[in-house]
């Protein structure tokens, strides 16, 4: 496990804050009291948790090629056919992956293809929960081509607590399973729209892993 590039700047910033806040507390009131002691185990914890947010897992990928493997760890939330707007202009199968702030927040690519579309919606901050997230958020759409021609949709959605969206793709960049293409900051959620074909391996409520758990089969 190691820390994000994108969280390092963020550590390195509370870390100072903190410091200075322990540094005015002691100057101006020295005697050590059980305020003190709480305060600094309050800064402690909160820096163990930015740490935590940031970490990058070292993990195997579960390749699967004819599979769509989750981008993010999770909860699934929504499974659902919905017509799907913005790219397909069809009917889909919508799979939900809700992220706590306690869940590794990296984004993965989901199939191997080319990335056929990219793009940044400005929006709201709903609850990641929220129905009307997926629409009316903050987000960013991705959708990769596969080799045999199966097309997936998958939809960073910033949550209340995500004030930021993180992409470094474009189209024309080859996917790979398992690569990281993303994340989102401090709570978020990742929606998939595949194929009405497709095999659905999950169901709401269950815990799944980004690079390891296969949300979906296409059929041959």
């Amino acid at each position: 496990m190691y820390i994000h590039r994108e969280g390092i700047k963020i550590i390195a910033v509370s870390a100072l804050i903190y410091s200075v806040f322990v540094a005015i507390l002691y100057f101006f009131l020295p005697e050590q009291t059980i305020f003190h002691y709480l305060f600094y185990f309050a800064l402690g914890l909160t820096l163990l948790w930015e740490i935590s947010f940031f970490r990058v897992p070292k993990r195997s990928v579960n390749y699967q090629s004819d599979a769509v493997v989750s981008s993010a760890d999770g909860t699934v939330v929504v499974i659902e056919e919905v017509f799907e707007s913005e790219y397909f202009n069809d009917k889909r199968m919508q799979i939900s992956v809700f992220m706590s702030p306690m869940n590794v927040h990296i984004n993965w690519f989901p199939i191997d293809g080319e990335v056929r579309y990219v793009k940044y919606h400005p929006g709201k901050f709903l609850f990641a929960n929220h129905p009307k997230s997926s629409e009316e958020n903050e987000r960013n759409t991705v959708v990769v081509s596969g080799a045999k021609g199966n097309e997936v949709l998958f939809r960073q959605i910033a949550g209340m607590m995500a004030r930021r969206i993180v992409c470094y793709v474009e189209k024309g960049t080859k996917a790979k399973q398992g690569e990281e293409f993303g994340l989102i900051r401090f709570g978020s959620r990742v929606d998939f729209f595949v194929p009405l074909t497709a095999k659905v391996n999950v169901k709401i409520g269950d815990k799944v892993k980004g690079q390891k758990t296969v949300l979906a089969t296409f059929q041959k």
